[in-house]
């Protein structure tokens, strides 16, 4: 049995992969934490019944996670917690699942270390959608063929997604870029912009969009366009569920969703 604990239990994707970790077979949650709720069941916090695990303080992290023979965190919650959080875990000698976006290289380098460091497995992924991990595949291909077109990036998402562009976007663009060889980003377009050679990337912000990503290839007299649209969070809950089950198989190291996914 995989025992799983879940950093920002209180929030929407704590709840809701708290949920995805009751479901799935072979694993149960050992541990939750957050700032708020301390104290009170995670499975009635997050309306799956009581579990008996309660809610710790982040600060509390590593005995807790040492205590509770915990396996694997899974980490949805800001950039500031996670380079913090990761690196306790691992010292831990628990593995990481981390679908954080916002980190900045060096904070990813921070959680890579401690990876190293303490000989666990660990995956860090912008998206962990089953779909999204095709569609970068999708693009790879695309951009051996339309080099020469204009590329652009657009992404949608709620009002409340407080980083941009998203992870995802950032990734799509990276993806093209490495099949050509290096690209410039340009990120949005105001006054005098003439356009040349680079990628284009633009984010949206309103509603309750969930998550729509388009790459725009665009030639003389056509385009071609390739998309993926989130319609619910429960996409990138399972997948994160996945990868859990996933590294705590797996020997120490880094690894992408690529290889969890044979891609």
């Amino acid at each position: 049995m995989i025992r799983a604990a879940v950093t920002g239990a209180s929030g929407r994707m704590g709840k809701l992969i708290i949920s995805n970790i009751v479901a799935f077979d072979g694993m149960q949650l050992s541990a939750a934490f957050d700032l708020v709720n301390i104290g009170k069941d995670a499975g009635e916090t997050a309306q799956v019944g009581n579990l008996g695990v309660a809610i710790s303080d982040v600060k509390d992290m590593e005995k807790v996670l040492k205590g509770s023979a915990t396996d694997v965190l899974i980490d949805f919650t800001i950039a500031d917690a996670t380079v913090v959080n990761a690196p306790r875990a691992a010292s831990a000698g628990v593995n990481l699942v981390i679908g954080t976006t916002g980190l900045s290289d060096e904070q990813k380098h921070i959680i890579e270390t401690a990876v190293f460091k303490h000989a666990v497995a660990g995956i860090i992924s912008p998206n962990f959608s089953v779909g999204v991990n095709v569609f970068f595949k999708i693009l790879a291909e695309a951009s051996k063929y339309l080099g020469d077109f204009d590329i652009e990036v657009i992404e949608a998402h709620h009002n409340k997604k407080k980083d941009a562009p998203s992870g995802t976007a950032i990734k799509a663009a990276d993806v093209i870029s490495a099949t050509l060889g290096g690209k410039e980003y340009v990120y949005g377009r105001q006054g005098l912009a003439p356009r040349s050679k680079e990628i284009g990337i633009h984010a949206v912000r309103g509603g309750d969009i969930v998550g729509d990503h388009t790459v725009l290839f665009a030639g003389d007299g056509e385009r071609i366009e390739i998309k993926h649209q989130a319609h619910s969070r429960q996409s990138f809950a399972s997948g994160a569920v996945k990868a859990a089950a996933w590294v705590c198989n797996a020997g120490p190291g880094m690894y992408t969703m690529e290889d969890i996914l044979g891609l």
